[in-house]
């Protein structure tokens, strides 16, 4: 069972517990000792699998004693390996509604995150909505995977029939929470952004200037590959892919739009969101749309692809780099990360507007002319898991070497005179 924050109620929930400090000094003036520092991981919430999910199993591996900090937990609909680490939850976490329909509980989340007090030394925060704004006096580093979509571009983030009570509650609090958000980022010691779209965000909407560190791809090439039942029952021995989040702006629409048009090709759609029953009843029969799917699954599905499509703006993408390191290019929309995560003519092939002819032009355009699926697995180990923690441990002791400088200059306890 994940640990639960109540505050007490008497404690001001913005008010920070104090950690043990980075470094000893001895009470003579003399340097103890260098103790390391207490890490501690945050993330948004842990109900779903996608990519900023991996990146914190990552960082579990690069930090492995450090307690996971965050406001909801599912274990049921994210990775299993987070059944194992030591997941730390909000209050907000034991309403079941807010776990299950965490979206329809976004205006409460900053609040979530406010009472969590984390006591560590050095927090490091993957964020895409309000992690960084945890409640800590360590010091912070922020991966940002993007700045919150639901605050600074709500239209896009809800889409063309979003549900009246959600719209109507991010309009109203949308400017209460961007003053807050904004408060919580500028209180991060270190900034990362997972691409230069990203970084360019960041600098937009704080004002803070960000280290570009790409996420690293997860899923194991070596290991056991298992052919959905779903596919295996249609006979299907080709298709394309799409893993996404079925969101609005993920345009998953126009995907299985454009199949209405090839009808000789199949489309394989992982992922669950709010769309999910509305795209079940838009799938012709050429489409297979599964949830749920694990690992040993999902490596088939990129191993046996055609290719993976993406169809959205994405400030990284790493669903591209996932199916690269099996081979498998990218159909992918001209913008945004994708221009960091797909070559074109090498690597994958672009279109330029998510529309169902531009991705049906793309898929007959790769039919005419395959590529080298070699030189995909090339591209593909540029984004390993080992450069990403390395890259993360460095940003750590830079933090840490600052807090044992900072410490160093404290004026030390003066000898007691003699008799």
């Amino acid at each position: 069972m994940p640990h639960v924050f109540m505050p007490e109620p008497s404690a001001d929930l913005a008010t920070p517990q104090r950690p043990v400090p980075l470094s000893l000094t001895a009470g003579d003036g003399r340097r103890a000792a260098r103790t390391s520092p207490r890490i501690a991981i945050a993330h948004d919430y842990l109900t779903q699998m996608g990519g900023a999910e991996r990146v914190v199993l990552s960082l579990a591996k690069a930090f492995p004693e450090a307690p996971i900090y965050t406001t909801l937990y599912d274990p049921d609909t994210t990775f299993p390996e987070f059944a194992d680490l030591d997941v730390r939850v909000s209050a907000l976490d034991r309403l079941t509604p807010a776990r299950k329909h965490y979206r329809a509980a976004l205006p409460l989340l900053p609040l979530a995150a406010r009472s969590i007090h984390i006591d560590a030394d050095i927090v490091v925060a993957s964020s895409s909505g309000w992690a960084h704004g945890f409640t800590t006096d360590a010091k912070r580093l922020v991966y940002c995977h993007t700045p919150a979509r639901w605050l600074y571009v709500t239209e896009d983030f809800l889409g063309d029939r979003p549900s009246p009570v959600a719209a109507g509650a991010l309009r109203m609090l949308g400017p209460t929470l961007r003053r807050w958000d904004r408060r919580a980022a500028a209180r991060a010691d270190r900034y990362l952004a997972n691409s230069a779209v990203a970084a360019r965000r960041v600098r937009e909407c704080y004002d803070i200037d960000a280290s570009v560190v790409a996420p690293p791809y997860r899923v194991d090439v070596k290991g056991d590959r298992v052919q959905p039942a779903a596919l295996r029952d249609r006979g299907w021995t080709d298709f394309h892919l799409v893993v996404s989040r079925l969101l609005p702006y993920k345009h998953v629409d126009q995907v299985l739009a454009a199949w209405r048009n090839l009808p000789n090709e199949h489309l394989v759609v992982v992922g669950t969101g709010p769309l999910a029953d509305q795209l079940r009843r838009q799938a012709p029969p050429n489409v297979a749309l599964l949830e749920g799917v694990p690992d040993a699954e999902l490596r088939w599905l990129y191993a046996n692809a055609e290719a993976l499509i993406g169809a959205s703006y994405e400030d990284f993408g790493l669903t591209v780099i996932e199916a690269a390191a099996f081979g498998t290019p990218a159909l992918a929309l001209r913008s945004g990360g994708y221009l960091e995560t797909v070559v074109d003519g090498r690597t994958g092939l672009f279109f330029d507007e998510p529309t169902a002819v531009a991705i049906a032009d793309a898929v007959r355009r790769l039919r005419a002319h395959p590529l080298s699926r070699l030189r995909v697995t090339d591209h593909a180990a540029k984004f390993s898991e080992a450069s990403f923690v390395a890259q993360i441990r460095a940003a750590v002791d830079d933090l840490a070497d600052e807090g044992r400088e900072a410490d160093s200059v404290q004026p030390s306890t003066p000898a007691l005179p003699s008799a």
